[in-house]
């Protein structure tokens, strides 16, 4: 059976190589990325994506904390701006209205994570993905949150989810898939799951399995074989993958699967 939505991409053989020599030259035309994310017991996410949307390219990257991280990273974080908290250090949901005014400044979003559990939280990132309209991508923890509330995504535009097979298992059964995912599937039947799944939903997925990365966007999907299985990944892959998108807007599916070589 010919499956023309599928696109196999090697190590060091890009499917798009044109994304490469089209990149931005100018630091004023590659893009503007706010990356939010943190809480007062973990914040490495948020400083690994910034510095790894800095070495992918990005033109200008800010990073938004909750303000009980101040005190400790205040003096130290190169472009960091912070944001009301709970008192065991979380994003509040007074928050709102910095995230939307730093957001406003950003041509897009990564949620990278390290964001704790917390229910203020929660009602905060749900709505701003609703009343934002920019390109958001969420990853590690932050997935969780829209994995228990998947109307919140699933009809969203402009949406990237980097998640882990488990996080994708909790949306397909949150979202009342009839084909369910498992730890078992070989490669075709999940490329078959997301070409169908991302046909009727909106959010874009990138996801590991069996030694590849999958991107699926709008039905279309694309798998790039790993050099080596990398255990902690998905901050890196957001953060790039990120800064990809950002720059080739138009083409998002292109762009995310470039961002993968």
């Amino acid at each position: 059976m010919e499956r023309d939505y599928w696109l196999k991409q090697r190590p060091g053989k890009p499917l798009f190589p044109e994304l490469e020599w089209s990149r931005p030259e100018n630091r004023a035309q590659a893009g503007k990325l706010l990356i939010v994310g943190g809480n007062l017991h973990g914040f490495a996410a948020p400083a690994e994506a910034y510095a790894t949307a800095v070495t992918a390219g990005i033109g200008t990257a800010r990073v938004l904390l909750p303000d009980k991280v101040k005190r400790i990273v205040g003096r130290f974080l190169e472009n960091g701006e912070f944001a009301p908290s709970t008192p065991n250090g979380s994003f509040s949901q007074k928050a709102l209205d910095e995230v939307l005014l730093q957001s406003s400044w950003a041509d897009g979003v990564l949620v990278a994570g390290d964001l704790g559990r917390n229910s203020e939280t929660a009602i905060l990132l749900e709505k701003f993905l609703a009343k934002s309209s920019l390109a958001i991508a969420l990853t590690k923890d932050a997935v969780d949150y829209v994995t228990s509330a998947p109307h919140i995504a699933l009809s969203r535009p402009n949406t990237l989810l980097v998640l882990s097979l488990s996080q994708l298992q909790r949306l397909a059964t949150a979202a009342k898939s009839t084909k369910p995912i498992t730890f078992s599937m070989d490669l075709l039947h999940l490329v078959e799951w997301l070409h169908e799944f991302t046909s009727m939903n909106k959010p874009y997925i990138v996801v590991k399995h069996q030694g590849s990365l999958l991107v699926a966007v709008d039905g279309q999907v694309s798998t790039t074989s790993l050099n080596e299985e990398k255990q902690i990944w998905r901050v890196e892959t957001a953060a790039k993958a990120s800064v990809w998108w950002l720059q080739n807007t138009s083409k998002p599916f292109e762009s995310l699967t470039a961002s993968l070589v």
